[in-house]
């Protein structure tokens, strides 16, 4: 028998004022929330799993608070890596309210989402009270059960939320802020703007080595081998030409070196015949060279007066003024040595000229020009020049120039420049966005609790315990 016609089973009128009756209770014993629904960057097509996420939208809610004794839950539990909380929250939410304030921004579908006509497991809510943020485990949308034929609220059972490398980005500080130290971050130490080195130059006007041709470069070097050049005839110790070798790597993997090239550090003067130059030490064997010589050769003076600037991350280009001999082989060249810590150690001739009838001017390349300026913001996206890596900041701390960062594509590189990828509209007082170089990579700076043990577990792990170097660890193909 059908039902009766003569009675309502739940007039559009009834379930009207039950929702409204549900909407006002929790506008007066609910607290504002804000829910953050997920969006997906990428998922794994095999397993079918969430790579990263994005929370970029957050919408302001008013929710009842169920477990109104405390977070449910286990509370924090020892276990063998460390403190972990597991408090839980149940929400209960307006169904209308969702639909008009949140459900109502994505009816168009966006791919990103998914399943955004009702609340959905994943999405994160911003629970003010304690600060922190809670993810939705399950959602119950038939509680009450179709009173007066309709259902008008959703139930949130949420857990707190455990980071994994999601990019939260509301513009909300409070929120933002929950993520700034968790997760995976590197940090890179970047070089600020520069001082430009500078070093001067003398001549020695009677016969000194201008040049060093390299025969054998040899083989089996496990360090630079000593160079020694047969003494000038003058007898003073002064006038005795000096030079280094530089060493590079024989091959791919190989731990043994040869001599690369040779570098003039004094020319000496007072030769009269191209002194002998040999090769010593450094554990390998076979290198040989000739010299050559030359009046009116150049020198560098290293007397105090030289300035070794600052935040040098690779050896900048040392020009050095023409020979008035109008002979191209007759211009000196050499190269800059940076030391660890950017600055122009010393210029050593790879030709020290010849012809010169005053001291030439050495002009040494600036640092990197048009960085070391502006600030970077959090989760603002970063990118390498040269490695075209990509990444999101976490910190960045303007007065020692490190910037903690997280959400790395593939890897940066050393000595290039970090650009920014904001404007200034997004940051409104504070500057233009950040331009740097590289001057250090620490990779392995992920955010330990100090309760736990992963990095024991690591360097354990790293002594050996577990040989990543296998290729089949299960058997034998």
């Amino acid at each position: 028998m059908p039902l009766n016609p003569f009675f309502l089973q739940g007039s559009a009128s009834e379930q009207r004022l039950v929702q409204d009756l549900i909407n006002e209770q929790l506008k007066i014993y609910g607290v504002e929330v804000f829910y953050m629904p997920r969006k997906f960057i990428g998922t794994d097509d095999v397993m079918k799993e969430n790579i990263v996420a994005r929370f970029d939208d957050s919408f302001a809610l008013e929710a009842y608070v169920q477990n109104y004794e405390g977070f449910a839950g286990s509370g924090d539990l020892m276990t063998k890596f460390g403190v972990r909380t597991t408090d839980e929250l149940t929400l209960v939410i307006s169904r209308e309210r969702y639909d008009d304030f949140v459900s109502v921004f994505y009816q168009d579908g966006e791919d990103e989402t998914k399943l955004t006509s009702r609340p959905k497991e994943g999405d994160l809510i911003y629970f003010p009270l304690s600060d922190s943020l809670f993810e939705v485990k399950f959602v119950e949308h038939e509680q009450p059960f179709y009173q007066l034929g309709k259902l008008y609220m959703y139930q949130l059972t949420c857990e707190l939320y455990e980071y994994e490398d999601a990019v939260i980005d509301t513009s909300i500080e409070e929120i933002d802020n929950n993520a700034e130290d968790d997760g995976y971050i590197a940090t890179l130490t970047l070089a600020g703007v520069g001082i430009t080195a500078a070093f001067n130059s003398g001549i020695t006007t009677d016969f000194g080595v201008n040049t060093i041709t390299l025969i054998n470069d040899g083989f089996g070097y496990t360090s630079p081998p000593a160079v020694a050049i047969s003494t000038s005839p003058r007898g003073l110790a002064v006038a005795n030409a000096t030079a280094v070798a530089i060493t590079t790597s024989a091959g791919a993997g190989s731990t043994t070196f040869s001599v690369k090239e040779v570098l003039i550090t004094s020319p000496g003067f007072g030769y009269t015949i191209a002194p002998t130059i040999t090769f010593s030490g450094g554990g390998g064997s076979g290198a040989s060279a000739i010299t050559g010589i030359g009046t009116n050769v150049v020198r560098i003076l290293l007397d105090g007066t030289q300035v070794g600037g600052s935040k040098y991350t690779s050896p900048p280009v040392v020009s050095i003024s023409t020979s008035p001999s109008g002979l191209s082989t007759a211009n000196a060249t050499a190269v800059a040595i940076v030391s660890a810590a950017g600055t122009v150690s010393d210029v050593r001739l790879t030709n020290a000229g010849f012809g010169y009838a005053t001291a030439p001017v050495i002009t040494i390349a600036n640092p990197n020009t048009g960085v070391g300026t502006g600030n970077f913001f959090l989760n603002e996206v970063v990118k390498g020049q040269s490695s075209l890596c990509t990444a999101r900041v976490k910190d960045w701390d303007s007065d020692t120039n490190i910037l903690k960062i997280s959400n790395i594509s593939t890897n940066f590189a050393l000595g290039e420049i970090l650009v920014g990828s904001a404007t200034t509209g997004q940051y409104p007082g504070m500057g233009q966005t950040g331009s740097y170089t590289i001057s250090k990579i620490s990779l392995d700076n992920f955010q330990d609790d100090e309760f736990a043990n992963n990095l024991v577990i690591e360097n354990e792990a790293d002594g050996g315990l577990v040989d990543f170097t296998e290729s089949n660890p299960f058997g034998s193909f």
